[in-house]
């Protein structure tokens, strides 16, 4: 059976993510050709279809699906190339907004791409001898690790394309013929929204940019577009993260928190003189313990506990702020941590939870005009390239 093509879209490879979704849908309709045949008992297979998916029934007039794609922002074949969990996020967001104004639940991939530098598994990636499915796994991290479905499902309903619900959808979808399956790659939100063409179809395809589903969203600097907050996700944390969390923020008690990001961003390169040069030209300076006892000194009252986050891998980094502050890191909690935390996708959601907990948290970057942060560099990049700066005057 034909799937139907509602948009005019450029001709796609034998391998496209239409073809494969295509084969995938006809694949299970004929795996369930005989069962469908008894489900109808003689009745007219392009009638709404009702799906039970265990104590909850779908309707078809009423419970819609959208599908963007089986990954986020894995560009590459293993995901050696993914930008990172805040990139991923701000895609996942965009795809969940999708879906609320669309009134449609959204089919949220089963695995997040990882890159095996954030994962314990990567040592896989040594091995010759292994397969497709096992650099897969090294690559990934099961999506319900990372997040509670059932809290986002309380905003915006979600399923995974390897659970039962899904293969029933993509399964009924062959039995409605031209309201089964509609591929909309390129077309607007506003269309999907308001084109009665679109309406009535079970399976919306966006087959969204498998390089970065952010760009879907073209409209992120309009404050009014965004309907989810940058804190959503991270609150939407799997349970187990959360609790973990719960209980390091109990023994810390009364705290203050800096999120430090140095390791990925401190970027610099030669310039034809052989000048340094680097996008964040103050980061370096104020990111360093001496400049932040001077940043922090009006914010923070000496001999408060202070919880750091943190990627620099230089061992007693932040010391020298010892002698004002007691300091605490994940690392002080490796009792709770350890049967919790696989990869640091993980250890991330956590600690992002315990920054969040704090009485005082100071960020790396100002993200709004109330936020408090090391500094005043913007976190956008800005695609130019200066010489860093090392000092700072009274500091």
């Amino acid at each position: 059976m034909a799937i139907p093509k509602l948009s005019r879209t450029k001709p796609k490879s034998s391998r496209s993510p239409i073809w494969v979704l295509t084969i995938t849908i006809s694949a299970i309709a004929l795996l369930y050709l005989f069962s469908s045949l008894i489900s109808t008992t003689g009745s007219n297979p392009l009638q709404t279809p009702i799906l039970q998916f265990n104590n909850h029934v779908y309707h078809s007039d009423s419970d819609k699906f959208l599908y963007w794609g089986n990954r986020i922002d894995c560009p590459g074949k293993h995901c050696e190339s993914c930008e990172g969990l805040g990139h991923q996020e701000s895609s996942l967001r965009c795809a969940l907004e999708e879906a609320i104004v669309l009134k449609r639940t959204f089919v949220m991939p089963s695995r997040m791409c990882i890159n095996p530098i954030h994962n314990n598994k990567g040592i896989l990636h040594h091995s010759d001898n292994v397969t497709s499915e096992e650099r897969w796994a090294a690559s990934s991290c099961a999506m319900d690790s990372l997040y509670d479905l059932d809290l986002i499902s309380n905003k915006v309903p979600v399923i995974l394309d390897n659970s039962k619900k899904w293969f029933h959808v993509m399964s009924t979808s062959m039995k409605l013929g031209s309201r089964g399956v509609a591929h909309v790659e390129g077309v607007s939100r506003a269309d999907l929204k308001e084109k009665s063409q679109y309406s009535k179809i079970l399976l919306i395809n966006r087959t969204a940019n498998h390089l970065s589903w952010f760009m879907e969203c073209k409209d992120r600097n309009n404050r009014s577009a965004v309907l989810l907050p940058h804190s959503y996700l991270p609150s939407m944390a799997a349970k187990k993260l959360r609790d973990a969390a719960e209980k390091i923020m109990s023994l810390l008690g009364d705290y203050d928190a800096i999120h430090v990001r140095r390791g990925d961003i401190l970027k610099t390169r030669k310039d034809r003189f052989g000048v340094d040069r680097t996008l964040h030209p103050h980061l370096d300076r104020d990111t360093r313990p001496q400049f932040i006892l001077c940043r922090i000194a009006d914010w923070v009252p000496p001999g408060r506990t202070i919880f750091i986050a943190s990627n620099e891998r230089t061992p007693n980094f932040f010391s020298p702020l010892s002698v004002r502050y007691k300091l605490a890191y994940s690392s002080n909690y490796s009792r709770i941590l350890d049967p919790v935390v696989e990869n640091n996708y993980q250890l991330f959601m956590i600690e992002r939870l315990i920054l969040a907990g704090a009485k005082t948290y100071i960020k790396t970057y100002k993200e709004t005009d109330t936020d408090l942060s090391l500094t005043d560099d913007p976190k956008k990049n800005t695609k130019i390239w200066q010489e860093p700066v090392y000092t700072k005057e009274g500091c």
